[in-house]
């Protein structure tokens, strides 16, 4: 069954990580095929290049790059905002191909005539700041407690019989909370924002999906963050002139898999991927 698509002015994407195994590049798939949007904003850590290998690329992880790589052919406005896990394309900064642009941040001038601010939000972390090789290395455990996390939901789910868990997520949080408290990554963002007139101010790097209005002594500014395809699995769109965060739930699983064929195959996609690979490691040189 074809599903009906919605329109969307403006979707915007963080912190998928293809190429991770806390990726959930199935839903978010079906997600895309959901929707049809006038312009995307990709805000950083699209493709994990800190963990990138050959020998983790599912197909379901190239049919999410295809699918976006449709809408950049078909002429759909694409931002590429670079993340901290995707730096790499940083040096590219600027470039222009077609549709798409790579940029390091972005100003929107929106139909209600305020300027939206968006970036990927690396810049106010301190692991970041100081010890990029101890952000790395926090980054490879938080993928060994995702793969725990999936373990963990197979006996609970399938053995136990019993609710979904969330191991890895309830430890990020906590984690999480603990720098955003120290970094206070939404006021400095929000303080930022407001000093520059901005009406909007929208991240992603935190994994934490979120609207609302943040206010200081200047004024005041709505703070969005699209969260991220690894635990919330949600992102920001803008339609009919307002903000509104969504997340796949229970009903976008069933339908889901009531769509998913029976015969479908996994495309051969290992060519295309041999030349990606190869362009990553003359890039990291």
């Amino acid at each position: 069954m074809k599903q009906k698509k919605r329109r969307v002015d403006i979707l915007v994407l963080s912190d998928i990580h293809l190429g991770t195994y806390g990726c959930h590049a199935k839903e978010l798939l079906f997600y895309l095929k959901s929707i049809k949007p006038a312009m995307v904003i990709l805000n950083g850590d699209i493709v994990d290049v800190w963990q990138f290998s050959k020998n983790y690329w599912p197909g379901s992880h190239m049919k999410v790059v295809k699918h976006l790589l449709k809408w950049i052919g078909n002429g759909v406005k694409t931002y590429y905002i670079t993340g901290n896990h995707d730096e790499m394309l940083r040096r590219f900064t600027g470039l222009r191909m077609g549709s798409l642009q790579v940029v390091n941040k972005l100003v929107l001038d929106l139909p209600d005539g305020k300027k939206a601010w968006f970036f990927h939000g690396d810049v106010f972390d301190v692991t970041m700041q100081y010890s990029r090789w101890l952000a790395k290395l926090g980054s490879i455990g938080y993928d060994i407690l995702i793969l725990i996390n999936r373990l963990a939901n197979f006996i609970s789910q399938n053995i136990l019989k019993k609710g979904k868990l969330s191991i890895s997520k309830r430890i990020k949080e906590g984690v999480k909370s603990a720098v955003a408290f120290i970094n206070n990554f939404e006021k400095i963002s929000a303080d930022i924002g407001i000093s520059n007139g901005f009406g909007y101010v929208a991240c992603g790097h935190i994994h934490h999906p979120e609207i609302k209005t943040i206010t200081n002594q200047e004024g005041s500014i709505v703070y969005m963050n699209s969260g991220d395809w690894v635990e919330n699995l949600s992102a920001l769109e803008f339609a009919d002139g307002e903000w509104t965060i969504y997340k796949f739930s229970k009903t976008d699983r069933e339908a889901m898999k009531s769509n998913q064929e029976s015969d479908e195959k996994e495309p051969d996609s290992a060519g295309l991927f041999d030349n990606m690979l190869l362009e990553f490691n003359i890039l990291r040189q």
